[in-house]
């Protein structure tokens, strides 16, 4: 009976403890600005940063002289805690599903609930 709570227990114990900051694109896999406009749209003075990049009005300093930025040195970085939160949601509520009736069922059994009691002769 103690296995029947323990293992959904230890699988929800174990999901809500991982670490939410890992979510992050690894730098190598990080996404240009034309793979993430599904994602998000970055705006610099009002005007879209991939139309900045293309007029070359982005530019970074390289020692002392001021080079313009390509589309290409761009890239972005996607926390994507929030597609992972979504996934692992139908697995929690079974886990926790699991442990309430497991822990009601338990309940049940201590209380002397679902002892059998036998039939009873009605009484004449």
């Amino acid at each position: 009976m103690a296995a029947l709570f323990c293992i959904p227990a230890v699988a929800l114990y174990s999901e809500l403890s991982r670490r939410a900051d890992i979510w992050w694109t690894p730098a190598p896999l990080a996404l240009s600005l034309a793979d993430s406009k599904d994602r998000v749209e970055i705006y610099a003075r009002g005007q879209p940063l991939g139309t900045l990049v293309e007029q070359h009005r982005v530019s970074m300093m390289d020692g002392t002289e001021s080079r313009a930025l390509t589309a290409q040195e761009i890239g972005l970085r996607f926390n994507n805690w929030d597609r992972v939160r979504v996934q692992r949601l139908p697995l929690l509520l079974v886990c926790a599903a699991a442990c309430g009736g497991t822990a009601v069922l338990l309940l049940l059994v201590a209380t002397g609930r679902l002892v059998y009691r036998g039939e009873h002769d009605a009484a004449a």
